[in-house]
């Protein structure tokens, strides 16, 4: 009998966590089950491989417990069992629970067909009766019918002489009488007499394939994009293990033939010619002024790259994948958060570590930089912590999710920090007080991702109203007052969970990628869809450019796309 290994069934685990969105589990267990030294080979494993097997394990013991000796043909009395029976019992208790079930059939068969009987002579009976009796009503109603047809023929010779001197008149007053109803209706506030569908409205919001370039290139899905704060550099990173770095033309994309090809410099995270699972690029940023940009990846280690894709420095300390990293304001310090439950802040000028913070008891999911020295974290503990370089403590600690915390991002102004979990919750936290300021509760399944506005105190548009963004995994996208803690939108245009966000420059738009293989662009101000695109893949990031002109998102069937944006 052919029998499958741990390595393999750890695998099919693997990959199951991963394509139904457990995105953090599957990179802990992957970590810890070595799926990166495994020698299967991974594009002959179809998707859904796991369920498909446990179904057809269920139909086999299913068979097995419908066969008996004397079984020559099963398909008429073939009995289902319930999943939990057949999970939980041996063969022998199932093929009982057939045989009683198959037993209580020819009972009730029995009785079933002796009722049967009593009922068609008692029928045969009714009917007879039936029929005498509706052959006589049929007889006198023939009579009154003939009656009613002469004197109905009369009536009409009669009335056709009428109308067609009444239709004459009708015509000439026809345009006169459709005027006045139309504007009857206005007065009563009713629809217009013709109306504009859905569908039409989203043809007309869709972004043509005329705005679109399509980057191709990377071999496996793409997590992450970031466009370069000071140019038209787009950097992507893959599970193929190299991050890329395209050089997009200005201009929109129709000013260019579409083939022609982007420059791009491929950035390799393994040595040779293969490709290592273990390297998989799971988050990059570019420092503040464009000179320089991280990758973070799976094997634990964090590269600095030149903008040209040299490799300047490997930071090499963590002991588990890297799944956020960020640098400080400055461009002096860059820190990374890690499964390894720990988070590093990396002096650059050196290239080493100097200062690891030790404060979780469970993998850190993401970490944000408050100004140059000071941060939080989050982690799969439900706990979030920040913390400044030179000190060995916690400066504050907020304790109050009920779940994994997804993300953490302080405002523009460093005084308010948001969060979000898989409790449904997002938070808001103020370092003037321990406990929460708002709790914001309308989102019914994992908050995924958050975002601020680009508005408010310590940002280029300090005149407009701060609202917080937070993207769930119930499809759904919210816009939060954050004054009030009430939601001002809830955009309701994704079908299935939404993994990134972002708003434009300017914070008029919201960007919104999901799983659907739709992204959609809001009106901030109206909380309505003014652009969309469909592609082939779910979206895992998307990101603006500094002029708001163009939008990218990576995709999870390998590729990148650079949408032009105007109104």
């Amino acid at each position: 009998m052919i029998s499958i290994s741990s390595s393999e069934l750890n695998y099919l685990v693997f990959r199951y966590l991963h394509e139904s969105g457990f995105t953090h589990s599957a990179f802990a267990f992957g970590y810890e089950a070595g799926i990166d030294k495994t020698i299967i080979d991974v594009n002959m494993v179809p998707p859904g491989a796991l369920v498909t097997f446990i179904q057809k394990g269920i139909q086999y013991l299913e068979l097995e417990a419908n066969l008996s000796g004397s079984d020559a043909d099963m398909d008429e009395d073939f009995s289902f069992i319930q999943p939990l029976d057949l999970i939980t019992k041996d063969p022998y208790e199932l093929h009982s629970i057939v045989k009683a079930k198959k037993e209580n059939q020819r009972q009730n068969k029995h009785e079933s067909n002796k009722i049967t009987n009593d009922l068609i002579q008692d029928n045969a009976r009714e009917h007879v009766q039936e029929l005498e009796k509706e052959k006589k009503e049929r007889e006198n109603e023939q009579g009154v019918e003939k009656m009613k047809l002469d004197k109905e023929r009369e009536q009409e010779k009669c009335e056709q002489k009428e109308l067609q001197h009444q239709d004459q008149n009708h015509a000439e007053n026809h345009e006169d009488k459709t005027t006045v109803e139309n504007l009857e209706s206005k007065a009563r506030g009713g629809p217009e007499p013709m109306e504009i569908s859905q569908s039409s409205i989203s043809l007309h919001n869709e972004i043509p394939s005329s705005d679109v370039k399509i980057l191709e290139g990377h071999t496996s899905e793409v997590f992450a994009c970031a466009w370069n704060p000071s140019g038209s550099l787009l950097a992507s990173g893959s599970g193929d293990s190299t991050a890329r770095i395209w050089k997009i033309p200005d201009g929109p994309c129709n000013s260019c033939m579409h083939d022609e090809p982007v420059n791009v410099v491929v950035l390799r995270h393994f040595k040779g010619r293969t490709n290592e699972k273990s390297k998989d690029v799971t988050t990059l940023d570019w420092n503040a002024d464009g000179t320089l940009l991280a990758t973070g990846s799976y094997d634990g280690q964090a590269r600095i790259w030149t903008k040209d894709g040299e490799l300047k420095s490997t930071l090499n300390k963590h002991k588990g994948p890297i799944f956020s990293l960020k640098w400080n304001k400055k461009g002096d310090y860059l820190l990374s958060g890690s499964v390894d439950k720990t988070a590093i802040v990396w002096d650059i000028k050196t290239g080493e570590w100097k200062q690891q913070f030790e404060f979780h008891s469970a993998p850190t999911l993401d970490v944000d930089w408050r100004n140059s020295v000071s941060f939080a974290t989050c982690s799969t503990d439900n706990m979030i912590y920040v913390c400044k370089v030179g000190e060995n403590r916690p400066i504050k600690t907020f304790a109050g999710h009920q779940g994994e915390v997804n993300a953490i991002k302080w405002d523009p102004s460093g005084t308010l920090l948001a969060s979000c979990s898989d409790d449904h919750t997002a938070k808001i936290w103020s370092l003037k007080q321990d406990k929460l300021i708002h709790d914001l509760k309308e989102h019914v399944k994992e908050i995924y991702t958050i975002r601020w506005s680009p508005a408010g105190s310590g940002s280029s548009s300090p005149n407009q109203q701060l609202t917080l963004a937070s993207a769930s995994f119930d499809s759904t996208v919210k816009l939060w007052d954050v004054e009030l803690g009430k939601v001002l939108y809830s955009l309701n245009g994704h079908r299935d969970p939404v993994y990134s966000i972002a708003f434009s420059p300017n914070g008029e738009y919201l960007a919104s990628g999901s799983m659907d293989k739709c992204m959609h662009i809001w009106s901030v101000k109206e909380g309505k869809i003014v652009k969309t695109y469909a592609g082939n893949g779910g979206i895992f990031e998307i990101s603006w450019n500094k002029d708001g002109d163009k939008v990218a998102a990576c995709f999870s069937n390998n590729i990148v796309t650079v949408l032009d944006f105007r109104m």
